[in-house]
């Protein structure tokens, strides 16, 4: 990489690059930024209720309380969901399955859907760009080692592969349905609350 390379018994110099650092802050600026306009242009209200939701009980209250204001500023509830998934996408902050119930529950099933896709989609490619921008030069600098083994194992299990059929093999499937089965199982078996 170029401008990376160091000489041997010299300090290492800061694995980012002054564009990448300066692109990474613009992102999170702009994030900033953008959730500080849909707070200031809300209306004069009591948000103690405002919050992200954990649990199915959390999105009810949420709900409630937005279908108001949903019908009074739709604009500023839409703009102030969408910059809440897309930085919530962003830097991989868990709940958005409440926040993609959320949509369902204030726009309606398809505007919900098409809002989540959109939101989502959003969200994963800001993730991967932040981390292609910052991540990438942050890795190779701090663990070199690491890196080009896990790349050789990888290169390795790819040149073992004879067609795509290898990929989908008997062991991954029932790997993969055995992981989904135990994960859901949980759920399934929990009594309802009453």
């Amino acid at each position: 990489m170029e401008g990376r390379e160091e000489i041997k018994g010299s300090k290492p110099s800061f694995p980012l690059s002054f564009w990448e650092v300066t692109m990474a802050f613009t992102v999170v600026m702009g994030f900033v930024l953008g959730l500080g306009g849909v707070y200031l242009t809300m209306p004069a209200s009591d948000y103690s209720f405002l919050k992200l939701p954990r649990s199915l009980e959390d999105l009810h209250i949420l709900r409630d309380h937005l279908e108001i204001y949903t019908s009074d500023y739709t604009l500023q509830v839409l703009v102030g969901y969408c910059a809440v998934y897309i930085f919530m996408q962003t830097f991989m902050i868990p709940g958005t399955v409440f926040m993609s119930l959320l949509a369902g529950a204030l726009f309606g099933v398809l505007k919900g859907v098409a809002l989540v896709v959109i939101t989502a989609t959003a969200g994963a490619s800001s993730c991967y760009f932040l981390s292609k921008l910052v991540g990438r030069p942050l890795v190779i600098s701090l663990w070199p080692d690491k890196l080009s083994f896990f790349q050789a194992q990888a290169g390795i299990a790819l040149g073992e592969l004879q067609s795509v059929g290898d990929l989908y093999d008997f062991n991954s499937i029932a790997t993969l349905f055995l992981i989904g089965v135990v994960s859901v199982t949980p759920t399934l078996m929990s009594k309802p609350k009453l």
